[in-house]
């Protein structure tokens, strides 16, 4: 992979371990290009999170070859009201709109990843076991459907990927890292791809796509 880079990851500003300052520095010594910090929100804690990640950024970047990019993971906000909180996210400076989806670990409520899909978002998150038409409905959209490196939101990543595949919708690999231990080298991200029934190319293209959407943000 000519580019490394994670769009879903934790600080301590929601349930991670780590500054953002440590945790940039962490992946830059494992040769990342870009990270997006994406803490968990919904309508109590946006305005704080967003801000704080946007400050840290735009220092960051000034000395880091390693490219922080603020973003934000809207987390069992209920379906109605994904669109609103989205797009309140875009101007508070969020870079990268992540949803919380259909995890089967996790109790989303049903029309989540509908909704997601519906709203101003770049990435559904852990989608489960999305449907066909939510995933054709990506494809339209534009918007990434993940595969997940993090125990729990993976087991079905093999589903995902095949929705992929059959609608032609984008995938990414992610860690959703909360610790240091989470993230991970570029050839675990390979693994994870192929677990998902993926061949090597295909991961290869995986990251040649969203590093063009990255270009654009940075």
């Amino acid at each position: 992979m000519a580019r490394m880079f994670d769009l879903h990851c934790h600080s301590l500003f929601s349930d991670g371990e780590l500054i953002p300052a440590e945790l940039v520095r962490r992946v830059e010594v494992m040769g990342y290009d870009a990270i997006a910090i994406t803490d968990h929100a919904d309508a109590s804690n946006l305005d704080f999170i967003i801000p704080k990640v946007v400050t840290a950024a735009e220092q960051i970047n000034k000395v880091s070859p390693t490219k922080l990019i603020p973003g934000i993971e809207l987390t069992h906000v209920h379906p109605d009201q994904i669109s609103r909180l989205a797009a309140q996210a875009r101007r508070l400076g969020a870079k990268v709109v992540v949803c919380h989806g259909e995890t089967i670990t996790e109790p989303v409520i049903p029309g989540t990843n509908k909704a997601a899909l519906d709203a101003d978002i770049d990435i559904l998150a852990h989608p489960g076991f999305i449907s066909q038409e939510d995933a054709s409905k990506a494809k339209e959209k534009g918007i990434f459907l993940e595969l997940s490196g993090r125990k729990g939101h993976s087991l079905t990543n093999g589903h995902v990927a095949k929705m992929a595949k059959r609608t032609g919708a984008s995938l990414l690999i992610n860690s959703d890292g909360h610790a240091p231990g989470d993230f991970m080298t570029r050839e675990r991200a390979r693994q994870v791809g192929m677990g998902a029934g993926l061949e090597p190319l295909d991961v290869e293209k995986i990251y040649d796509t969203a590093w063009k959407m990255i270009e654009s943000i940075l």
